[in-house]
């Protein structure tokens, strides 16, 4: 079936999650935390998505920002870090002004072109991605910016996949979903739409018993991919 909708991650899909950590590592003052900015950001991030998993699990639901500094408060204290405070504002303060990877405009423009629908499915709250997009200068690329806050609940939950269905009255069949996240993709695999695994760290693939029909290194051949389906 024919692709119309091409809907994206945000977070490590779109945007350098490692842009914040890598930025503050930079400025003058901040030498300590430029020999573990590299740990920082992987603890913030995985517990970032660990909490979501559970909070899903435990019926315990919170807007994303919560949850990001939740995991960097865990990050900062595994690198005996909890006590500069000064630290800890600049790196949420960027949080909100993350890089989108070097090919992400130009690919969107492609997709555009094309005459595609286009469109953000992420964890994170609606003034966190509008923040990012808004920063990043994409906002003019997508049809709709849809959060996990409409439903309540983190992905891979399948009611959230079924906003993408709902908001461009498509079948999955007729939806590419991009992700960085393994787990994500598989979701939507199940979920019934086409996938595309963006594995910029050439990692295992999950075991699951859903596998992403595509694995790419980066999103520079969405748009080829998307009118080839």
């Amino acid at each position: 079936m024919t692709i119309t909708t091409c809907v994206f991650d945000a977070y490590g899909t779109l945007f350098d999650v490692a842009a914040a950590a890598r930025r503050a590592a930079s400025e003058p003052g901040r030498e300590t935390f430029a020999k573990v900015w590299v740990k920082v950001a992987t603890d913030w991030r995985l517990k970032q998505l660990q909490y979501t998993w559970l909070r899903a699990i435990m019926d315990a639901h919170t807007d994303f920002w919560e949850v990001t500094q939740n995991g960097l408060d865990y990050a900062l204290e595994a690198s005996d870090l909890s006590d500069d405070t000064d630290l800890r504002e600049r790196l949420l303060a960027l949080y909100w002004e993350l890089e989108a990877y070097e090919e992400v405009p130009q690919m969107l423009k492609d997709l555009k072109t094309a005459r595609l629908q286009t469109a953000i499915l992420s964890n994170g709250s609606p003034d966190m991605l509008s923040g990012a997009v808004k920063s990043a200068g994409l906002k003019a690329h997508f049809d709709a910016v849809l959060s996990v806050e409409n439903v309540g609940i983190f992905k891979p939950d399948p009611r959230i996949y079924q906003m993408v269905c709902d908001r461009f009255n498509c079948p999955p069949a007729q939806v590419l979903f991009v992700s960085s996240n393994g787990w994500d993709a598989a979701g939507a695999t199940k979920f019934g739409f086409q996938t595309v695994w963006v594995n910029r760290a050439g990692e295992p693939v999950d075991r699951l018993p859903w596998v992403p029909e595509n694995i790419l290194k980066t999103l520079h051949s969405i748009p080829d991919l998307a009118k080839a389906l």
